[in-house]
């Protein structure tokens, strides 16, 4: 189901696309289109559905995607090379789909320690991004991954620079993945 809000956007009116919710203020800061935007999300929608419900993948898998201008980033644990081939298959079946990045992991899953440390890690780095000066934060996407962080979005090269420097300072934090779309200064 989607709504789409109309006339002049002096509140933050959400934008319901499946699960995900946009705010009109997360709309008329980000970079995408209106219509881009709405396609990741849908995007991230069909593919988690389709994770869930897959055979081969289903419960058998602990997969995440994030998806940001038809960048699509899978990360995540899973136990055998047929099933992160069935993952990136996945991806790469829908048109709104420019380009898979493939960061599934070959190993034992992680534990609810593990991923509530990452979702803290994660918590921390867009808090310290949002507080920056001359860091568009709601054109960057953060996802942690056994203290790895991945960091999405269409920035310029001095605010990727920006935005690692300020990750790197969080606790925790292993390794930083830089996985942005470079625009014109």
């Amino acid at each position: 189901m989607v709504f789409a809000c109309c006339g002049l956007l002096s509140a933050c009116i959400p934008l319901a696309v499946g699960t995900a919710t946009i705010t009109a203020i997360d709309l008329l800061q980000d970079r995408r289109t209106m219509g881009r935007n709405i396609d990741d999300n849908t995007l991230e929608l069909k593919l988690r559905t389709d994770f869930r419900s897959d055979s081969k993948l289903g419960k058998a898998a602990h997969l995440s995607v994030t998806v940001i201008n038809g960048l699509v980033l899978l990360t995540g644990e899973i136990r055998h090379e047929d099933q992160r081939e069935r993952a990136v298959g996945l991806a790469n079946y829908y048109t709104e789909t420019r380009k898979v990045v493939d960061e599934i992991k070959l190993t034992d899953f992680t534990d609810l320690r593990s991923r509530a440390n990452d979702s803290w890690i994660t918590s921390k780095v867009k808090a310290k991004l949002f507080k920056a000066p001359a860091i568009p934060s709601s054109n960057i996407k953060v996802v942690t991954e056994k203290g790895r962080v991945y960091l999405l979005g269409l920035v310029t090269r001095a605010e990727a620079e920006r935005s690692v420097n300020i990750a790197k300072t969080v606790r925790g934090v292993s390794h930083i993945y830089k996985v942005f779309e470079y625009i014109e200064s």
